[in-house]
C-alpha cells in the first residue's frame, strides 16, 4: 500500500441562514470567526493526527459582506508548522447557490497547538518525504 500524503488543505462549505445574520441580514462577523476556526481545527487535526486547540487567531480581514442564502466555502490549509504548533491560513468565499459567482470575503490566520492525552503540548511529527 502506497503511503497517503499528509493533507495540508481542508475544505469546508456552510450555508447561511437567517439565523447567522444580523438585522441586514448579513453574516454575523463571530458566526464567520466560528466557521474560520472550525476550518482550521479540521486542517491541523488532518495533518497531524493529533488533538489540537486554537492558541491564536491572528489579523481577520473582513472585505465584503455575506448574504442571507449564500454558500460559503472555507479553503484552510496549513502554512508552516513549529515543534507544536500549525500556522493554518483559512481564506473564506462566497458562492451564490444559482450562478457560482464567487468572491472572497474573509481571509485570517490561526495557530493550533497539538496536545498529547494529558492535554500538554506536543511534538507535530515533521513531513514524511
Amino acid at each position: 500500500m502506497l503511503p497517503i500524503a499528509r493533507p495540508t488543505e481542508t475544505r469546508v462549505l456552510e450555508i447561511v441562514f437567517p439565523d447567522h445574520t444580523n438585522h441586514l441580514g448579513t453574516l454575523f462577523g463571530g458566526q464567520a470567526l466560528a466557521w474560520m476556526d472550525k476550518a482550521a481545527f479540521l486542517a491541523a487535526s488532518r495533518y497531524s493526527r493529533k488533538v489540537v486547540v486554537t492558541a491564536r487567531s491572528e489579523q481577520v480581514d473582513f472585505h465584503v459582506p455575506v448574504r442571507k442564502g449564500q454558500m460559503v466555502e472555507l479553503v484552510a490549509t496549513v502554512v508552516s508548522v513549529g515543534r507544536t504548533s500549525m500556522k493554518v491560513d483559512v481564506a473564506m468565499f462566497t458562492e451564490e447557490l444559482l450562478t457560482g459567482a464567487r468572491e472572497l470575503c474573509t481571509r485570517g490566520t490561526f495557530t493550533m497547538i497539538a496536545l498529547d492525552n494529558d492535554l500538554k503540548p506536543t511534538p507535530v511529527d515533521p513531513p514524511q518525504a
